[in-house]
């Protein structure tokens, strides 16, 4: 039995641009074996017109495209094609085109991080604050608002405010703590929301009353223009 030779695509080269495909790779690799000049510069200008039938321009520069339609296509030849690009391409190696700088990101909460980094900036700022009842009413909010979080992250365990307590100390390092008889921290939280509903409240209140005020300006001119008219009659 005669023995079959196949070649696997995990045995050949590995494909420098897959959105091309090995064709286009094979193409371009044959393309540099091809020893007339002319004939050469034909093959691969055709061979980039298919790349570009393979990746349409759409609505990009057709002039930027084309630059990196033959740029891709001597990276893809391993910068060893002997042709002449057209007029105004400059062929670029990768490793020589200038990158943005990385860009730095915040720091993120390495203790706790299911209160999120917020939690932590507002602990920041009020180790910050001087010792008074202003400074014991926002330790207060943090610790409602850290409940808060906590309640909706892990909506299936209990928390209790001794644990919001002790959570607070190891993130403020034992710096700050809710000061003796102190409100639960859910009546703090129904509180707080309650407020903010009443505030949406009276802010569309006042702009029922405004628009209703403009209607019925509106609706007094017309009744003026109206009897203009008869009068004028």
């Amino acid at each position: 039995m005669n023995k079959i030779d196949i070649e696997y695509n995990t045995a050949k080269k590995d494909i420098r641009y897959p959105e091309y495909g090995r064709a286009i790779q094979e193409m371009l690799e044959y393309a540099k074996t091809i020893p007339e000049q002319q004939k050469r510069q034909k093959a691969v200008e055709a061979i980039v017109g298919l790349m570009q039938q393979l990746n349409p321009v759409g609505n990009r520069n057709m002039d930027d495209y084309r630059e990196k339609l033959w740029n891709h296509a001597f990276a893809i030849a391993g910068y060893d094609l002997d042709v002449t690009p057209p007029a105004g391409i400059a062929i670029r190696r990768a490793e020589d085109k200038t990158r943005p700088e990385r860009l730095t990101y915040p720091p993120t909460a390495t203790r706790l991080r299911h209160y999120g980094y917020n939690v932590q900036t507002l602990i920041k700022k009020a180790i910050e604050m001087p010792e008074g009842p202003k400074k014991e009413g926002f330790v207060e909010v943090i610790a409602s608002y850290m409940k808060l979080a906590y309640k909706t992250w892990n909506r299936e365990h209990y928390v209790s405010d001794d644990v919001v307590k002790d959570d607070l100390e190891i993130l403020s390092d034992s710096q700050l703590e809710l000061h003796e008889g102190h409100s639960s921290l859910d009546i703090l939280a129904f509180s707080a929301n309650k407020k903010d509903r009443e505030l949406q409240r009276q802010h569309q209140r006042n702009r029922g009353k405004n628009n209703g005020g403009s209607s019925g300006n509106k609706n007094r001119n017309k009744r003026n223009y109206g009897n203009f008219r008869k009068r004028k009659k």
